[in-house]
């Protein structure tokens, strides 16, 4: 029995390294995405649920090898080792499952071309027997999902990885499950995804805070770094303010008035760029701004799925 207890141990590190790039925080963006193309395709007729579960398969395999390979490239550049413990969060500091020894480099690599292949996989199974039209969606998706941490791009090491996010988390993956539903490209999804690209990337903006010094240190420059955190801190109310200003447009380019109950969360992106303002230093160590910031772009999604459907 106490033979066994190295291999249970080892296994059980496995399990755990899984989780932690699985996250089922962050691939809340996904779903928020799904939510809102899915609403529109609701609002004009009815979903194909098998089709829909395929689709969202798809894209947590791909998050969780995303995950993977953006921890290897973040540790090899030595941005996770880092962090201070005080500055680590639950939505900052990188998945660490190399920094905390959860998984060697050869398991994550494996988990990345594994889950990667899986994905890769399950989109070549929707373009060939459901919607062709969905293929350059989905080698967007891939080219852009590689090229925020690996090379030749590095996009978030290049101040553009906040784009990055918004593209993504955003039209793409809203309009990819209005396509793989409908066969048809809709203006209407990208208009109505594309205040929650901005919203996802104010939450990206916001998880950049905490790892200030260690992201200075390694050369990433995304926009905290470039700006310096007082002046990111003045640059993320701009940030809502674009994406609110552009929820209140929507009933102006023929969406149905109820989605204007995506302005509901305003109130709370208020408050957390008041947070930030305050304590643009330390407000992760005492303040739920992170959560927060989630609870902003989850909160639209969810309202304006409601709002569009009931539209």
């Amino acid at each position: 029995m106490v033979d066994s207890d190295p291999a249970i141990a080892a296994q059980g590190k496995v399990w755990q390294g899984f989780w932690r790039l699985a996250d089922p925080k962050i691939s809340i963006t996904s779903l928020a995405c799904m939510a809102v193309g899915g609403a529109v395709v609701a609002r004009h007729g009815s979903l194909h649920w098998g089709w829909l579960a395929v689709t969202g398969a798809a894209l947590f395999a791909m998050e969780v090898a995303k995950n993977a390979w953006g921890d290897v490239f973040d540790f090899d550049a030595g941005t996770d080792q880092r962090v201070l413990p005080e500055d680590r969060t639950d939505f900052s500091g990188g998945k660490r499952v190399l920094v905390d020894g959860l998984l060697t480099r050869r398991q994550t690599w494996a988990m990345a071309f594994g889950f990667g292949a899986l994905g890769v996989l399950l989109g070549v199974a929707i373009v060939q027997w459901r919607a062709p039209e969905a293929m350059w969606l989905g080698l967007v998706g891939l080219l852009l999902g590689w090229s925020y941490h690996g090379p030749p791009l590095r996009l978030c090491y290049r101040g553009l990885g906040e784009l990055d996010v918004l593209l993504c988390y955003g039209p793409l993956v809203a309009l990819a499950t209005s396509v793989v539903q409908t066969r048809a490209w809709s203006w209407e999804v990208v208009r109505l995804s594309l205040p929650l690209g901005v919203f996802t990337a104010a939450f990206l903006l916001a998880n950049e805070f905490p790892d200030y010094r260690a992201d200075l240190a390694s050369a990433k420059r995304n926009l905290v770094v470039r700006l310096g955190r007082r002046r990111a801190s003045r640059l993320l109310p701009a940030v809502y303010a674009l994406g609110f200003g552009l929820v209140a447009l929507l009933p102006w380019a023929g969406h149905p008035p109820l989605v204007l109950l995506g302005l509901l969360p305003l109130p709370l992106a208020v408050w957390l760029c008041r947070q930030v303002r305050l304590r643009p230093e330390d407000f992760h160590r005492g303040v739920p701004v992170q959560p927060a910031a989630l609870g902003v772009f989850a909160g639209y999604a969810l309202l304006a799925a409601v709002g569009t459907v009931l539209g």
